[in-house]
């Protein structure tokens, strides 16, 4: 399969759609034609029409908190904002928090602006407001997407509270190349995995019902394939086959719309040399033409007016045109179709009826979240005041904390730690409250997070000695602190090392090109290993890391990622055994950052390492081509066993189905919660096929000695794969089948689909 051409990206080109869904039931009881939106466009003058296609990031100070995410602006004062609200000039506002100050804002766009439409106030809420929940890429380690719909749904409710309808989430990029920062933003490698964890915080975020005051509208992203860019680096290109764009990166978005989101994000990357906010293929053959789509598509911030240094646009005005021609409604930040629409209407560059489809588009998603019934929805200083820092989200968000968590080692069942004797935990962020709510937290309440310091202080009470010290900075050494860090573990009776990275080393424009521990803290780690202590690795990271010397060679390692608010005491629950450990692996950490990407589901090659033998195969002179903890894994305190995989018949017809069946035993002394998966390959296509694909998931929570009988059910919608016809349909033939604890373990069965009438 060719890459998409040029042809196909800037003409479209006719096409199946990949996956038959339903559309929203939202946006299917809408009519097509709806008079009240109608009315208000052939009011509307273009100021007015522009104006409901532009939104900036909110310049008052009041309402701004937390980092500063996006290239610095000039601030404005409130009477300067009022005036550009009464004169039509925006269509909403972004990353400011506030019921009062909203209040008032609105309360000037419905009864002085031209058109008397609401506002929508939108933000990046990312993974909590108030209270920071896991960030997505460690909740996702959860594997379990109830989790991820309820977290969704308590920050749907505190970020309501305090004036946020709208929120620029859920990434739903799949991410294989683990140098790209924004891997922390999303689901991880796996499409399969994704597309549930896609549906669930769609369903999270925007509640049962949309108008809802606690509702806050979803907005997939990036459209599309952002996480595919070349070598990892933020902002770059994305040159892909459109098989692959459409079997591994379109199917969260899809997802992500059938379970309700009217919104979504253009991505900054362009395919094939098209900007994916220019790019009528993406945004109208396959959104609207193919999915039906009905709701709106925003720029990313200012790439529209990017498209310039892309080299696909000339100027200003070209760019205004080739965006809002291809099917990106909202110009985010740049003010671009603000200050070029009336000319280009006026000159015949674009047609007045391209403007009203955009308009029509985003009256429709204010009307469907009930902006005119109730312009002051979310907006109420009674809920402000009452559901942020409730206890339950609080509790919600130590649960997640240590669903999260993955066991990657623990040899000589180090861990669970006992609660007693000297213990010392020692790294940068031990007590450092403002790097806890992690990556992309926009409005963090540092007060009020949990150290892990304070976590095991509150575990231990006075059963043990707990000394502390940081050792380094994240990228820097400290003087004297290895020498410190040395002398409290020679005192110790095990030590407890925090590494990995800062929040601000993950995230969007934080691309690595090396993967591993920064020296700083590697020197930390071997000079505290020389001391010949037991030593436990916390991980703190947003991507899978490469490992290497004291760090990798630890007797027990856990990934811990950014856990938000509830870090510390998350940690201490698992690590001191009150809970254990469940998670499981949403990327493959590969052996070294030179593998980068690397993933489980790669397509089998004609030389692959099949034995020990080295030459001239498919791998690295430095390292195999297997991973040094492979997707899905994850241990657990006791000892789960796997019987063969076995299925209820050797074929299956071509209108049929076969049952897949395990027993997994608990052979060891302690409860555990083990998650079972199911992979399947085609052993033979026309196209060559991944070596495994995940295609589900079973929960289990097993004494010691319980055994559980795993089934699950496959048929031939589950065996099929995109073809350079642009359809998803299987092929007859041989396919292995394996329920495992992750990608890399069990012995497959075998069966065969059987040829169709």
């Amino acid at each position: 399969m060719s890459d998409l051409s040029r042809r196909d990206l800037l003409k479209g080109a006719s096409a199946v759609a990949m996956v038959s869904a339903a559309l929203p039931a939202l946006a299917k009881a809408v009519p097509a034609t709806d008079p009240f939106i109608e009315r208000l466009i052939a009011k509307m003058s273009i100021q007015d029409k522009a104006g409901q296609l532009s939104i900036y990031s909110d310049p008052l100070a009041a309402r701004t908190e937390g980092p500063v995410l996006n290239p610095g602006l000039a601030k404005q004062g409130i009477d300067e904002l009022k005036a550009r609200i009464r004169r039509g000039e925006i269509v909403g506002l972004f990353n400011g928090i506030g019921t009062t100050i909203g209040r008032e804002l609105q309360k000037v766009a419905i009864e002085e602006s031209p058109s008397k439409i609401p506002l929508i106030f939108a933000g990046d809420v990312i993974h909590g407001m108030k209270t920071s929940f896991p960030v997505p890429l460690g909740e996702s380690a959860s594997f379990d997407p109830s989790l991820a719909e309820r977290t969704a749904r308590a920050a749907a409710v505190e970020a309501s509270a305090k004036g946020i309808q709208w929120t620029f989430a859920p990434m739903v990029d799949v991410a294989r190349d683990q140098r790209w920062g924004r891997v922390v933003e999303g689901s991880g490698e796996d499409t399969w995995l994704g597309v549930q964890l896609a549906r669930a915080r769609v369903r999270g975020f925007q509640g049962p019902d949309i108008r809802r005051d606690d509702s806050m509208l979803a907005c997939p992203k990036h459209f599309a394939a952002y996480g595919a860019v070349q070598g990892g680096m933020e902002y770059n290109t994305a040159d892909i086959p459109e098989t692959t764009l459409r079997e591994i990166h379109l199917p969260g978005f899809k997802a992500a719309f059938d379970a309700g989101a009217i919104t979504t994000m253009s991505s900054f990357n362009d395919i094939a040399g098209v900007p994916s906010t220019a790019n009528h293929y993406l945004l109208t053959d396959i959104l609207r033409g193919e999915w039906g789509f009905k709701g709106l598509v925003v720029s990313d911030y200012t790439s529209e007016e990017e498209l310039i240094l892309h080299g696909y646009a000339a100027d200003g005005p070209d760019a205004v045109v080739k965006a809002l021609t291809a099917g990106c409604d909202i110009s985010m930040q740049s003010g671009l179709y603000w200050k070029h629409l009336p000319d280009l209407v006026k000159s015949g560059r674009i047609p007045m009826s391209v403007v009203d489809t955009a308009v029509r588009r985003v009256l429709y998603v204010k009307k469907a979240m009930g902006l005119f019934a109730n312009p002051y929805r979310s907006l109420d200083p009674v809920r402000e005041a009452r559901d942020v820092r409730r206890p339950d989200a609080i509790a919600l968000a130590r649960e997640a904390g240590r669903k999260s968590m993955v066991l990657l080692k623990n040899d000589g069942n180090l861990l669970p730690l006992k609660k007693q004797g000297k213990i010392a935990l020692i790294g940068p962020a031990v007590s450092q409250k403002g790097d806890y709510p992690g990556p992309w937290a926009n409005f963090p309440d540092y007060e009020s997070c949990v150290t892990v310091e304070e976590g095991f202080r509150a575990a231990l009470g006075d059963k043990a000695k707990l000394s502390v010290t940081r050792g380094s900075d994240y990228e820097a050494p400290i003087d004297g602190e290895i020498d410190k860090a040395v002398r409290m573990a020679k005192d110790a009776d095990v030590v407890v090392l925090l590494l990995g990275e800062s929040a601000s080393m993950s995230g969007e424009a934080q691309a690595r090109v090396d993967i591993g521990i920064p020296a700083p803290q590697l020197a930390l780690a071997e000079a505290v290993a020389a001391t010949g202590k037991p030593i436990v690795v916390l991980l703190r990271h947003g991507r899978a890391l490469a490992l290497t010397g004291a760090v990798r060679n630890a007797p027990a390692i856990m990934a811990t990622w950014f856990l938000g608010s509830e870090t510390g005491n998350s940690i201490a629950d698992v690590v001191f055994g009150d809970y254990a450990p469940q998670g499981r692996l949403p990327v493959s950490f590969p052996q070294a950052s030179g593998q980068e990407p690397f993933y489980y589901n790669h397509r089998r090659t004609g030389r692959p390492q099949l034995t020990a033998d080295k030459a001239y195969k498919a791998r690295y002179r430095e390292v195999t081509d297997e991973p040094l903890y492979p997707f899905g894994f994850g241990l657990t305190y006791s000892v789960a066993s796997y019987s063969a995989t076995s299925v209820s018949a050797a074929t299956i017809p071509w209108a049929g189905s076969i049952t897949v069946t395990a027993t997994v035993t608990n052979t060891g002394t302690r409860a555990m919660h083990e998650v079972a998966q199911l992979y399947i390959n085609d052993k033979v296509a026309s196209l060559t096929q991944p070596v495994r694909s995940l295609k589900g998931m079973k929960h289990l929570d097993l004494e010691p000695g319980q055994s559980a009988t795993v089934s699950f059910t496959l048929s031939r919608a589950d065996l099929g794969f995109v073809h350079p016809d642009k359809k998803s349909y299987a092929e007859p033939g041989a396919f292995d089948v394996w329920i495992a604890p992750n990608a890399m373990a069990g012995t497959p069965a075998t069966f065969v689909l059987k040829a169709g009438a």
